[in-house]
């Protein structure tokens, strides 16, 4: 039997403003991985594992935010956002309104102010992070 890698998600896209990287990375992965930009995988090694695990994912740790939490700071320093999958009630022109799923990009505080029952209230699914470049270099 041959063992499969789980790689979807785990991906670092750039472009002339952001950076975008997948959600299912582990703290060492992130750190390992040359593809990704010098000064993120910095910044996840000395902000983001202090209080975590080097095997905990992106997503979780965006899951699970506490509005005391000092990675909350650094994360609106770089103003990180977040994109998500989410249900959400959309009212159509003719018909009931129905739920469906909604893909858009949360920030910082408006994620860290939802409590982990309201996530799973709304199924929500984190897919990638996205940092400003100019803010990435003021951390």
């Amino acid at each position: 039997m041959q063992k499969s890698v789980y790689e979807d998600y785990k991906y670092c896209i750039q472009d002339t403003n952001c950076v975008y990287v997948g959600s299912k990375y582990t703290l060492n992965e992130i750190a390992e991985n040359e593809d990704i930009a010098f000064k993120f995988r910095k910044v996840c090694a000395e902000s983001l594992k202090k209080d975590s695990d080097g095997e905990d994912t992106l997503e979780s740790i965006l899951y699970y935010l506490e509005p005391g939490d000092f990675r909350v700071q650094v994360l609106k320093q770089m103003r990180a956002k977040v994109r998500v999958n989410m249900i959400k009630e959309k009212k159509h022109l003719f018909g009931k309104p129905r739920k469906e799923y909604v893909t858009e990009f949360m920030s910082i505080p408006e994620l860290v102010s939802m409590s982990v029952p309201e996530k799973e209230k709304v199924g929500l699914v984190i897919h990638e992070i996205r940092v400003n470049k100019l803010a990435l270099l003021t951390v």
